[in-house]
C-alpha cells in the first residue's frame, strides 16, 4: 500500500503520517522505517529535525537520504515505511545538484514504489494552491513540486489532503 500525504507548512501532515505508520505497525508486528530527507543548514532547520525527531518513537529504524531514495525504498521493501518529506528532497536537488540528476531519481523513486510490496507513506508539502512565486528558483521549485506530487499519487493507493490538522481523503484504494 503506497499513502501520500500532503498539506501545507506545519498542517499536521506528519503527525498524521507517524499515527497511521504507528497503527500499522500494532496491527501487522512490523517494525517502522523512517527515511528522513531533510537537512541541517541553519539553526532554525535544526529545531525542526528535533522537533520531529522527538515526536517519533526512538525505536523506530532512521536512513537519512536527502538526495537518493530509490535504494532506500527497495531495501524497506517488505516492512512499514515513511518518506518525510519529498519537498525537503526536491530542495536538496534544486539547491545542491541539479534537475536533471532529481527527474533521473523522481523515475527511480517511482520504479520501486511500484515494485514496492510492504506499506509506505510519504509525505509531502501541497504548494500549488498559492500565488505564483517571484523568483526563478522559486517557480522552479513550485513547478516540479507539482509534477512529484502527481506522479507519486498517480502510484499511490491513497492519498489523504491534510488541513489544519483534519485528513481529507483524496483518493482511496481501488477494489480489488
Amino acid at each position: 500500500m503506497i499513502h501520500l500525504v500532503l498539506g501545507g507548512a506545519r498542517s499536521g501532515k506528519s503527525k498524521y503520517a507517524e499515527a497511521l505508520a504507528q497503527e500499522l505497525a500494532e496491527q501487522t508486528k512490523q517494525a517502522v522505517h523512517y527515511i528522513a530527507t531533510a537537512t541541517i543548514g541553519d539553526d532554525e532547520m535544526r529545531e525542526r529535525i528535533a522537533h520531529h525527531q522527538a515526536s517519533r518513537p526512538t525505536h523506530w529504524q532512521l536512513t537519512e537520504s536527502p538526495f537518493y531514495l530509490s535504494a532506500p525504498i527497495q531495501a524497506a521493501s517488505n516492512q512499514i515505511i515513511i518518506i518525510d518529506c519529498l519537498t525537503l528532497w526536491l530542495s536538496n536537488w534544486l539547491c545542491n545538484h541539479d534537475s536533471e540528476g532529481f527527474e533521473e531519481e523522481k523515475v527511480a523513486v517511482v520504479d520501486k514504489l511500484l515494485s514496492f510490496s510492504g506499506n509506505c507513506i510519504i509525505v509531502s508539502n501541497e504548494v500549488g494552491s498559492g500565488i505564483v512565486p517571484m523568483g526563478a528558483l522559486s517557480r522552479q521549485f513550485a513547478d516540479h513540486a507539482g509534477w512529484l506530487n502527481q506522479a507519486i499519487a498517480n502510484v499511490a493507493d491513497k492519498v489523504t489532503l491534510v488541513v489544519a490538522g483534519c485528513p481529507l481523503t483524496l483518493k482511496e484504494p481501488s477494489p480489488r
